[in-house]
């Protein structure tokens, strides 16, 4: 394992943990019990690969032939499930609410950025190099588990209503994808992770939102 795999390694696995907390949030503030924390958890974090594996062709998909970030989500659920319960004891708990927009834009923004530009790099190794199809496959991976965790949680998608989540994602995406052979692996997908963190942070700022109907 060169030092590139370890970069990507570390990226991949913050953006586990990053989703995976999100999905565990959302649980908590629906009111689900320790096996629907963990669960969300892990469709956050693994869900928008699984997809991706799927279009590519990689069956069974990776969560399944090597769980080792299976494991890190739903550990990362039980460990947000404990700091909860501990929050909820403790004489001054008012004070301590669930985890509110803040901590879900955080972790959904980090794990966002991570797992687009995982995306592109798993879909460059599979021999592909169309434009198109790398950004497709790096949004897909970057909003995939956020949705299937929507979803389940019978909220309206997160990225069709709050701060131009899908289009940071598209950003973040084909920026990597252009610069893959100009850049190298690493020098692109971190212009891709940062162009996603700074979209997001942006639009959360300057309350950026693409237009409706009313």
């Amino acid at each position: 394992m060169d030092y590139t795999d370890i970069i990507r390694f570390l990226m991949e696995l913050a953006g586990t943990i990053a989703f995976a907390c999100s999905g565990a949030i959302l649980a908590i503030r629906k009111r689900m019990d320790l096996l629907g924390i963990c669960i969300m958890g892990v469709v956050t974090a693994v869900g928008g690969g699984m997809l991706r594996d799927i279009l590519l062709g990689v069956h069974p998909p990776m969560m399944f032939r090597h769980p080792g970030f299976t494991t890190v989500s739903a550990v990362t659920g039980i460990l947000v499930f404990i700091v909860a319960r501990w929050h909820r004891k403790r004489p001054d708990s008012h004070r301590y609410d669930l985890p509110g927009e803040r901590a879900m834009f955080a972790a959904d923004t980090v794990g966002l950025a991570a797992f687009t530009v995982s995306g592109v790099a798993v879909a460059r190794e599979a021999g592909y190099g169309s434009v198109f199809l790398l950004t497709f496959l790096g949004t897909l991976t970057g909003t995939g588990g956020g949705v299937i965790r929507d979803l389940l949680a019978q909220e309206p998608p997160y990225i069709f209503t709050k701060h131009v989540y899908a289009c940071a994602s598209i950003a973040g995406g084909l920026l990597c994808a252009l610069l893959w052979d100009a850049a190298g692996e690493l020098g692109a997908s971190a212009a891709g992770a940062v162009t996603v963190i700074l979209i997001r942070a942006l639009a959360a700022h300057y309350r950026w939102n693409l237009p409706r109907v009313a």
